[in-house]
């Protein structure tokens, strides 16, 4: 099938509440284009580098989202564009973020990344790291930066039991959070091979790449 295709069934599956962000990581300009051109608008990337180069040659009004780690002196290259940034562990990268949306004049939303996956190669915070920055002073004094939910990845795994697991974790992690943190809406979790599974668990957004676009090219 090809990629607006792809697209479309997807979105005929998942619940209209659920919001879909189009990973193109590794992916040309114009598979983005076949998906925008689709009527999709919300695309993710991993590399600051690679996602600035795409929003200065795609069209104005595509919603990017930072969905890789990220790293504090990069911050800079997208803080004039970019809406959402998925995966922030830390209350020096709220600050950066918080420096870099001030100077162009905008503000910027943040998810916070739990660790919930048992791969010592999955970032994440803890949640009593999460509770700990929400409920300090130094968050509260941050006026371009908006905490707006969680994110998580999920155990890579066939065991399903597992996924289930970690994913009810975060929702019910979320479910606690947001009732002392109101602006908590988004939780963002679930890829192409498990997104069916977290929508199950309570995902408001999921990230899915492969299942549209294809299998990614590293080279």
């Amino acid at each position: 099938m090809s990629i607006s295709e792809n697209i479309k069934k997807i979105k005929q599956e998942i619940p209209s509440e659920v919001k879909l962000v189009a990973i193109s990581k590794t992916k040309p300009e114009e598979d983005i284009l076949e998906a925008y051109n689709a009527g999709h608008r919300i695309f993710g990337e991993n590399k600051i580098q690679e996602m600035t180069d795409k929003w200065e040659k795609l069209p104005e009004d595509i919603e990017w989202h930072m969905v890789g780690h990220v790293q504090r002196n990069k911050v800079k290259y997208m803080a004039p564009f970019v809406k959402l940034i998925h995966a922030v562990d830390s209350l020096k990268l709220l600050k950066e973020i918080d420096k870099q949306a001030a100077k162009n004049d905008r503000s910027i939303d943040c998810l916070l990344q739990i660790k919930i996956a048992e791969e010592d190669t999955k970032f994440g915070i803890t949640v009593a790291e999460a509770k700990d920055i929400l409920n300090s002073e130094k968050f509260r004094e941050l006026t371009h930066v908006k905490v707006v939910g969680l994110m998580g990845m999920a155990t890579l795994t066939d065991n399903e039991q597992q996924i289930r697991q970690e994913f009810s974790f975060l929702k019910s992690t979320f479910d606690e959070l947001s009732k002392e943190h109101p602006n908590l809406s988004t939780l963002s979790m679930g890829m192409s091979g498990d997104y069916r599974i977290a929508i199950e668990c309570g995902s408001n957004m999921i990230r899915v790449g492969s299942s549209i676009f294809g299998e990614r090219n590293y080279n």
